[in-house]
């Protein structure tokens, strides 16, 4: 992707070193298709292959025939707060790729080991659960739906008690390691040309053979005012209290906070929302050319 580790930073609030991208990039008027430098019939170059194990594998057991298809794929990292799932959403949208909100699959499981009256201290009776979590997500950046066994549960999965319970089942590494292979599945089966793909783990763990990786972030206190913004029923320091929670429990999992080689960082502090989804779709053409 042409980023090095030489971490300095850009008026756009990009990071990256000699060959990272600059505000000279290619608008939309010339790129021919979602990104161009591909064809709706082959794709990009280097789409087929990869290392065992990541996103770009021949089709594994258990998918329909033809799920399988060689994607354009941006993984997106940060911490919580950053506006990964809003501004992911957006550039999806622009780029006409799909979307995946990785974080939705842990809440629609600790909504179903609610659901079960699972223990969530019982790492064994988690893990046994596994089988009959029946998960669907849609994505469409345009349709927010998430299942469980046919039922919707796009809106329970935001409240404040499977929110508290998704730090118990995030902590365990084999509960972890199903939900990779269940972001890879979604990603394999998605149609269209790419889809972007946030969470945490996902620049390093779940994609990372992805020919974007982004870091986004942005000042603490910024992240927690937009936060407080975007919840309406708790105060801002409950809201604030609560992200530096998650940050916590979080950080003994995975480091979420340092790009690893190859990832860009986005540090979205000093901009707009407009400017940071810019910034994601101008590395995707970048990287599609």
């Amino acid at each position: 992707m042409g980023v090095n580790d030489d971490h300095t930073r850009l008026e756009s609030g990009v990071t990256g070193g000699p060959d990272a991208p600059d505000t000279g990039l290619p608008t939309p008027a010339d790129q021919p298709g979602p990104l161009g430098g591909g064809d709706a019939a082959g794709g990009f170059d280097g789409q087929a292959g990869g290392e065992p194990g990541l996103t770009r594998d021949p089709m594994p057991a258990g998918l329909a025939d033809g799920a399988y298809v060689a994607k354009f794929v941006i993984a997106v990292d940060g911490p919580a707060g950053s506006g990964k799932s809003s501004v992911s959403r957006a550039a999806a949208r622009a780029l006409g790729f799909g979307y995946q909100d990785t974080g939705a699959a842990y809440r629609a499981f600790a909504w179903y080991l609610l659901q079960q009256g699972v223990a969530l201290d019982d790492a064994a009776a988690v893990l046994a659960s596994w089988d009959g979590f029946d998960y669907d997500i849609s994505t469409d950046p345009d349709v927010a739906s998430v299942t469980v066994g046919g039922v919707d549960v796009t809106d329970a999965i935001r409240t404040p008690e499977v929110t508290a319970a998704v730090a118990h089942i995030a902590k365990l590494p084999d509960v972890r390691a199903k939900l990779v292979q269940l972001f890879r599945n979604v990603m394999r089966k998605a149609e269209g040309q790419g889809i972007i793909t946030e969470g945490r783990d996902i620049t390093t763990v779940v994609a990372p053979d992805a020919e974007v990786r982004i870091l986004l972030t942005a000042d603490e206190s910024v992240r927690m005012a937009r936060r407080s913004a975007e919840v309406t029923t708790q105060s801002a320091a409950e809201t604030s209290a609560a992200l530096a929670r998650r940050d916590a429990a979080d950080a003994k999992v995975v480091d979420f906070m340092n790009a690893a080689e190859g990832v860009t960082t986005l540090d979205s502090t000093d901009l707009d929302f407009d400017q940071t989804v810019q910034a994601v779709v101008d590395l995707a053409r970048t990287a599609g050319n």
